[in-house]
């Protein structure tokens, strides 16, 4: 049986490894670490189809390390221990010590994260995890301390690209069908920056476009829509399903969330991930018109964690649910979000001099917080006195949303500031 297409152009060296330049290019830490010997204990964490896999592998032959490969999803402590004592079982004469490369890292429990604790510790292993999770919030704090985290990124458009070209000219199978693509578009949305399945994609128009067709996006759209089981037969739905699941509860729509959480729970998912996704989508979806969305989120995630399956499906609805029926607002995402390119793009702006803090004489001296007027002092608990800098005085970064909560903010901004911020 033929193996898949990305296994079967699986990079070999650091040279034919495509994308995360700012690790494996020419100034990149890993090829540092490789040349010089030094290679760490380390988790890559980054979205499915970044290379996370296969740069473990790269790392360990280009080391002459032996390579050991567990995946957390069907790995006990058992078989951790059993491949610590085949590392030790191969250390000998000076030899480097073998790679352990654990994917799905952030399924692993408290008890099976701890028994690497000694083996990291000793170097009788050097641990390389993959994660598409946080590994803050996933990897025990004990472990993460002996450990370095490096990002990778989602692909490029031009990482993509490359990567369509190796698979109709590296690959002889692929090579034969001759394929002239004309249009990337519809290919490199499917993929969504994930590799494996832009090389799913393009192993599916080799079967069945015929020979030296002209592959457009209305071909691939095509293609791809009439054999969809074939390209999610390996189950990459992840991302996507919980991009229904976010878009259905930030439209308003509770019957669709509740069917995409449906779905994500008969697939396995892990209950924590999705109340993780449900706090997140409280504050910035919801946001102040509903500031208990919030509160409801996080106590949910509280909730699961104590509960677990199967018990933790009749939380998430009722969080999913209540979400959805919330009022909706973006305000306070999109004023950060303005707040911190301005904080980016001009500089270190001087906080006023009324602003500013004055615990010495010195500083009183020359006039730090000597304007300020204390608010609570004045009638309303409040001052007209400016708080930005200067050079962006009257900016403004909050706009209350078309919502009853967030109008009555709007009301009380507009008496208080009396147009200085356009309200």
């Amino acid at each position: 049986m033929q193996k898949p297409l990305a296994e079967r152009l699986r990079p070999q060296t650091l040279d034919d490894y495509v994308g995360q330049q700012h690790l494996v290019g020419a100034d990149g830490y890993l090829r540092h670490a490789i040349t010089s010997g030094q290679i760490p204990s380390m988790v890559f964490w980054g979205p499915p189809g970044t290379g996370k896999t296969t740069l473990a592998m790269i790392v360990a032959a280009a080391s002459d390390r032996p390579f050991f490969a567990l995946s957390a999803v069907d790995s006990g402590v058992k078989q951790v221990r059993e491949v610590l004592q085949k590392a030790r079982a191969s250390d000998f004469f000076d030899r480097p010590s073998p790679i352990l490369f654990i994917d799905e890292i952030h399924r692993f429990n408290k008890s099976q994260q701890d028994s690497l604790l000694k083996a990291v510790e000793r170097g009788t292993v050097v641990l390389i995890g993959a994660t598409t999770e946080n590994p803050s919030f996933e990897v025990n704090s004990a472990l993460l301390s002996r450990v370095q985290v490096f990002v990778l990124k989602s692909l490029e458009k031009e990482d993509l690209e490359l990567l369509i070209t190796k698979a109709i000219s590296e690959d002889k199978w692929l090579a034969t069908k001759q394929l002239n693509i004309k249009e990337t578009r519809a290919i490199l949305r499917i993929s969504g920056g994930d590799a494996r399945k832009l090389y799913s994609v393009m192993e599916i128009l080799g079967t069945f476009a015929h020979k030296g067709q002209e592959i457009t996006d209305e071909h691939v759209e095509k293609i791809i829509t009439e054999n969809l089981s074939l390209y999610d037969k390996s189950g990459e739905q992840h991302y996507d399903i919980i991009s229904a699941f976010i878009k259905s509860v930030r439209g308003s729509d509770p019957n669709a969330a509740v069917y995409w959480l449906a779905r994500m729970l008969d697939g396995g998912e892990d209950v924590k991930f999705i109340a993780r996704r449900l706090i997140i989508l409280a504050s910035e979806d919801i946001g102040l018109a509903n500031p208990n969305a919030l509160l409801i989120a996080s106590t949910t995630a509280q909730a699961v964690h104590t509960v677990g399956m199967p018990e933790a499906r009749i939380i998430l609805s009722q969080a999913a649910v209540y979400l959805a029926v919330s009022a909706k607002s973006n305000a306070s995402y999109v004023a950060i979000n303005k707040a911190m390119a301005d904080a980016r793009s001009e500089g270190n702006l001087p906080v006023p001099l009324h602003l500013r803090n004055a615990p010495t004489k010195l500083m009183k001296d020359l006039n730090y917080g000597a304007d300020y007027v204390y608010s609570h002092d004045q009638p309303g608990h409040f001052s007209q006195q400016d708080y930005l800098p200067d050079a962006i005085k009257g900016k403004v970064y909050y706009s209350p949303a078309d919502n009853p909560a967030e109008g009555r903010f709007r009301e009380l901004l507009k008496k208080l500031w009396k147009g200085v911020y356009g309200y």
